[in-house]
């Protein structure tokens, strides 16, 4: 992207881990906004239309991540939406840390214009994956003991950030949920495709969860919701160097939605039964072929529409999982997505993207 076009356009978003849940939603969004141009980072990369490139890198590569990243002079947005998952809590710090820093290094040396890093957290820094956590959770809960790499990143920019000429913000969603493929943590598409088995197969869609967790009050985060609050905190003088909580501002029980879910598949429910989506759908990846082939749906392999540790994960949490969402609407963003609506939104675009029959 040339300097020039920048000039003229006012503003270029460096979007890291383009093609998740979130960062492939704020990129739509940000397509959507004509004063943006676009550069998308994965490791896959991408195909590049009008005012969005992609760059194709392997962040985790100190090297790799300079030369493919130090080049990119235009950038004056930063959005980190990358992750790296391992099997352990302590595991994740090292690679998470190590990729924020190699982006932030090969930038800010060489992108005159920076004006801001936005870094994508969660819950974790709350402690909700160890267990019931304090809710409603605030941004100015204290941290939890170590390890935890959401903490570390931001520590990482508050001490990066004193005498730069860019600030930060921190984005702490729920579980965000949207349109990907190929994503680990994809809660939309876990119960799509767990549905779309079970109605294939005559069976009602039960609960496949802890019975605590059906009982329990949650909320989700619209990824189209939260693209817009990233932006607004990105470009809000007053957002500078804080921290955000953004969620759909509705509480649920799956006790109450699940039946919901279940009739936009037409499906009965039936009583629920604790079970490892892992192991019941790991051999189900022929009748999944055989589903794409009947019905017609993109040829997209069963690990790229499967995210059944994640689904074990939510459904495990046998406790109220929430947060105070008021911190953002204080500050001036009042837009909020109601979460029934928001599953039937996303189950017919699957449909419309032939994504599930």
């Amino acid at each position: 992207m040339k300097q020039e076009l920048t000039e003229k356009n006012g503003r270029t978003a460096l979007v890291v881990g383009a093609n998740g849940v979130i960062g492939r939603n704020l990129i739509d969004y940000l397509l959507t906004l004509p004063d943006w141009n676009i550069i998308g980072v994965s490791r896959r990369g991408g195909k590049d239309r009008g005012r969005l490139q992609y760059v194709a890198a392997d962040l985790l590569n100190e090297q790799e991540t300079q030369e493919k990243l130090g080049i990119l002079n235009e950038v004056t947005h930063i959005f980190y939406a990358a992750y790296q998952d391992r099997p352990t809590w302590a595991e994740l710090v090292e690679p998470n840390l190590s990729m924020l820093v190699n982006v932030v290094n090969a930038v800010e040396r060489m992108a005159p214009n920076l004006q801001h890093i936005s870094l994508m957290q969660g819950y974790k820094v709350y402690g909700a994956h160890l267990g019931p956590f304090k809710t409603p959770a605030r941004e100015t809960d204290a941290y939890h003991m170590p390890p935890e790499f959401n903490v570390d990143q931001q520590q990482f920019l508050e001490q990066r950030q004193p005498g730069s000429s860019w600030t930060w913000s921190a984005l702490r969603p729920s579980v965000v949920c949207g349109f990907a493929l190929g994503n680990p943590m994809n809660l939309a598409m876990v119960i799509a495709v767990y549905a779309s088995i079970s109605k294939e197969l005559g069976l009602p869609l039960r609960f496949p969860g802890k019975q605590g967790a059906y009982h329990s009050l949650l909320e989700m985060t619209d990824a189209g919701l939260l693209a817009r609050a990233t932006i607004w905190a990105a470009t809000e003088p007053r957002c500078a160097n804080q921290a955000f909580n953004i969620t759909n501002g509705d509480l649920f029980r799956w006790n109450e939605l699940w039946p919901k879910i279940a009739a936009f598949f037409e499906l009965e429910t039936a009583p629920p039964l604790p079970m490892k989506l892992e192991t019941v759908m790991a051999d189900k990846e022929m009748l999944w072929n055989a589903m794409v082939e009947k019905y017609d749906l993109e040829k997209n392999s069963y690990q790229d529409v499967s995210s059944w540790g994640f689904g074990d994960f939510v459904f495990s949490w046998d406790y109220d999982f929430f947060a105070d969402g008021s911190k953002a609407r204080r500050f001036g963003f009042h837009e909020f997505v109601d979460t029934e609506r928001m599953f039937v939104d996303i189950f017919a675009d699957f449909r419309r993207r032939k994504i599930i029959p």
